[in-house]
C-alpha cells in the first residue's frame, strides 16, 4: 500500500510504503496546539517506509526535555511530519489528516490520557497510555 501525506496547498508531499506501526489520538498539551484541537492524530512509520519527501518545509525544534522537529509547509504553514530524539527516534510521525486523499485505518491508540478533555469519549477496546 502506497499513500501520500499532503499539506493543505499541496506544495508538499510526503510518500509512504505500508501501514503505520502506531496509530494513535494523543492528548498532551503540545499536540492540542500543533492542531489547535482537542487531540493530535498521529501516525507513525519506520523511517525506510518514507519514500517520498517533496515540497519546502519550515522546521520547529523544540529543544530541552522531550526534544523534537516538526516540519511544516512553507507556504500554507500545515504541519506535516516530525521526528522525536526520545520517542519512537527511528520513526518518522505524521499528521492523520494529511492523509485525507488515502484514508488510514481509524486509530487504535490514545496517548497522554491524562490530558484529555473530559467531554471526549472514544472507544473502549482502545489501548491506551497515561
Amino acid at each position: 500500500m502506497t499513500r501520500q501525506a499532503k499539506c493543505c496547498c499541496g506544495a508538499c508531499v510526503l510518500g509512504i510504503e505500508g501501514e503505520p506501526v502506531m496509530n494513535a489520538l494523543c492528548h498532551c498539551s503540545s499536540c492540542k496546539k500543533r492542531t489547535g484541537s482537542a487531540f493530535g492524530w498521529s501516525v507513525y512509520f519506520a523511517d525506510a517506509q518514507v519514500t517520498r519527501n517533496d515540497g519546502a518545509v519550515r522546521i520547529y525544534a523544540k529543544h530541552g526535555d522531550h526534544p523534537f522537529q516538526r516540519s511544516f509547509c512553507a507556504s500554507c504553514g500545515t504541519t506535516l511530519f516530525w521526528k522525536s530524539d526520545d520517542f519512537m527516534p527511528e520513526f518518522t510521525g505524521v499528521a492523520g489528516g494529511c492523509f485525507a486523499d488515502d484514508p488510514l485505518p481509524a486509530p487504535n491508540h490514545s496517548a497522554s490520557e491524562n490530558s484529555q478533555c473530559a467531554w471526549l469519549s472514544l472507544p473502549a477496546d482502545w489501548s491506551t497510555s497515561p
